[in-house]
């Protein structure tokens, strides 16, 4: 993003700005702990809709924060029966440099290997790819 790192992290460590990057069809909604900055030990529970038909409680803890270099974020109850989800940011040439790093683990066994390729993973692609669109409208593309 061409902007500062003061901006980026400003921006990427206020919860409150997670909606902003979710396509509005997932229709989440934060219900507690967005009311302050971002810290280590912080618990965040929303209701997401990952799948039309299928609303959902997700509650996360942020279980690491480093001040201008990353936060990782742990799935406590939620869709996946596994989710943690690393944030890094650094400074780079005329920018910030984000990157994101997930490790995840489908629920319903079997059945749930069977649906990633054709639906979970599509979806996380989507979401990220809407991330990033929606990145790039608020502060601009990166040349």
């Amino acid at each position: 993003m061409p902007i500062t790192l003061d901006q980026a992290w400003a921006f990427l460590c206020n919860p409150a700005n997670l909606s902003k990057l979710t396509p509005p069809e997932m229709n989440m909604k934060i219900i507690s702990g967005a009311e302050k900055q971002m810290y280590a030990g912080q618990v965040i529970q929303y209701s997401v809709t990952p799948l039309p038909g299928f609303k959902t409680k997700w509650v996360s803890e942020i279980t690491q924060f480093q001040d201008k270099k990353y936060f990782i974020d742990l799935q406590l109850y939620g869709p996946y029966a596994f989710w943690h989800h690393k944030h890094f940011i650094k400074e780079i040439d005329g920018g910030v440099e984000m990157e994101d790093i997930i490790d995840y683990k489908v629920p319903f066994g079997l059945l749930g290997q069977l649906v990633h390729p054709i639906l979970v993973k599509p979806k996380l692609e989507s979401i990220f790819k809407y991330r990033t669109k929606q990145l790039e409208t608020i502060f601009g593309k990166y040349l």
